[in-house]
């Protein structure tokens, strides 16, 4: 009798976990949903979300208008739909800017050591110093506020916890038997970085970077809440929930249901990303 069985992949063990986390799967839809609308906004909306309609004025949730109106009658159901546009391009850019830099500067820390680690840890220590919201207003108030800059704003004042993440996989890492066989048959300091050790080292870092698109997009409502974020009349739920504090006894929609989008992305993001590091942990395969 054959008592062999077929060897489990890891990307099979890791679905298999994955799944099985209901909270997990509950995160991932919100987000694939969130792209789903953000992807086909045009076909889900009824109204143009700048259309100004005098005889809609405050107008409350209704069979014309699903989330109501705003106080220039424009359609607050059309107006964040297209916002989720804005909100999930603010995340992905600035967090793909910040994962980028804390990369790089990670893996130079890690893999070198001596002075070169150094040099980056105390600038990443010094950069911890400051306050990340506080230091954005510092930057913003000196720039337009424009959805670009707030963009690259976000993405460089946030890759410390990137680098120091990578910083301490390539640690670990470099020890490792496959980087010494590879230095050993002569493989450059770029190619045991690029091919060898931080294919292994982005696990975390896209756990890290699964998170950080919740904190990128709570820091562009609070940036367009404050005014210094996206301008009107571009809509993005930070600046719709703007324009309802002044009507909020009267006009609860429009402070309401922009909360909500914010609070259910947020959730959806922190859900996946918790569900990213259990399903990839490695000591759960042992």
């Amino acid at each position: 009798m054959n008592n062999n069985k077929t060897p489990r992949t890891f990307w099979s063990m890791f679905t298999e976990r994955f799944l099985s986390d209901r909270l997990a799967v509950a995160g991932a839809i919100i987000v694939f949903t969130l792209f789903f609308v953000a992807a086909f906004s045009p076909l889900l909306v009824r109204h143009d979300p700048n259309f100004i309609d005098s005889k809609s004025i405050l107008a409350p949730p209704s069979a014309e208008h699903w989330l109501g109106a705003d106080d220039l009658g424009r359609d607050v159901f059309s107006r964040m739909v297209y916002g989720s546009r804005i909100s999930l391009s603010v995340g992905f850019v600035a967090v793909g800017i910040a994962t980028v830099i804390g990369l790089v500067l990670g893996a130079l820390a890690g893999y070198f050591g001596g002075w070169v680690d150094e040099v980056i840890m105390r600038f990443v220590d010094i950069m911890l110093t400051i306050p990340t919201f506080f230091l954005i207003l510092a930057v913003i108030a000196f720039l337009s506020p424009s959805i670009y800059n707030i963009m690259i704003v976000i993405g460089v004042t946030s890759w410390m916890s990137v680098a120091r993440l990578t910083r301490a996989e390539f640690l670990t890492l470099k020890e490792r038997d496959f980087v010494t066989a590879a230095r050993a048959i002569g493989v450059s300091h770029t190619g045991v970085i690029f091919r060898h050790i931080l294919p292994n080292a982005m696990a975390p870092v896209l756990v890290s970077a699964t998170l950080g698109v919740a904190g990128a997009i709570l820091t562009e409502s609070a940036l367009s809440f404050l005014g210094i974020g996206v301008q009107p009349p571009t809509p993005s739920w930070g600046n719709i929930l703007t324009q309802g504090k002044d009507y909020i006894e009267i006009a609860w929609w429009l402070s309401v249901f922009p909360g909500l989008a914010i609070l259910i992305t947020v959730m959806g993001y922190n859900l996946l990303g918790e569900g990213l590091r259990d399903a990839l942990d490695p000591r759960l395969y042992r």
